[in-house]
């Protein structure tokens, strides 16, 4: 296989071609830039997106497993936070690519991690490009459908779609959480400069927008996965953090 065949095929099950971790600096952000700033902010911003009647969560969940084999296992496509923050047992993880969809900041926080005067933008999964993640293979419990429910009401409440992930151990099935236009509080990710103003300041009630970028970089570098747009913004975020007293 050539070279650039080879770094072809890393890219398609989710992995840093061979060789190329070495040759990237440190991150630039770290976790003492991050604790320049305040760790929380009591101030919560109004709920924008209200949250539908339960039966909405057992529909989409009884569609999603029944769109599977019988005993085939559910994988969650985790893109962010669900890779260092899971919400659910996982029983295995493998790293994954998926086509047809893209890390984008694109939902507005002015609640968790944003506040009124410090608002930021949460990552989702958009439709178009490719990414890079963690397939996280659900333990479905007793139940698989509260198991399934119970993961989906901490999500945004738009039904995940079931995609192919590919991974080194061959191809499975997975939702992702995503959004688009038509989501209440969808935004289009803004240029690079002004998305790192807004994230180097966010800070809410659970957090700041900087920690959770720390965290996901971190945790997709572990898994050998380099995302060049995040490794930028993290370079962006730290270089404006440094310049905080």
């Amino acid at each position: 296989m050539t070279d650039q065949a080879s770094h072809k095929e890393d890219r398609r099950i989710g992995r840093s071609p061979q060789g190329t971790a070495g040759l990237r600096p440190a991150l630039r952000l770290t976790r003492a830039l991050v604790d320049r700033l305040p760790q929380r902010c009591e101030e919560r911003g109004p709920v924008l997106v209200s949250s539908p009647e339960l039966a909405y969560y057992h529909d989409t969940a009884s569609q999603i497993l029944g769109a599977l084999e019988p005993n085939e296992a559910l994988w969650v496509f985790a893109a962010g936070s669900l890779i260092w923050n899971p919400r659910m047992v996982v029983v295995e993880r493998r790293t994954a690519f998926i086509q047809g969809w893209r890390r984008a900041f694109c939902i507005q926080d002015r609640r968790f991690r944003g506040s009124p005067n410090r608002p930021g933008l949460m990552m989702a999964l958009a439709q178009g490009g490719d990414c890079q993640g963690v397939a996280l293979r659900m333990d479905p419990g007793d139940d698989a459908v509260a198991t399934l429910v119970s993961l989906l009401q901490k999500e945004p409440p738009v039904p995940p779609p079931l995609v192919t992930a590919e991974t080194d151990q061959g191809p499975v099935k997975a939702i992702v959480f995503a959004v688009d236009a038509s989501f209440p509080i969808f935004t289009p990710e803004p240029a690079m400069a002004r998305l790192a103003d807004m994230q180097a300041r966010a800070v809410g009630y659970s957090g700041t927008m900087a920690e959770y970028l720390l965290n996901t970089v971190t945790e997709l570098e572990k898994a050998g996965i380099h995302d060049p747009h995040l490794w930028e913004l993290q370079d962006q975020v730290a270089e404006r953090l440094l310049r905080l007293a």
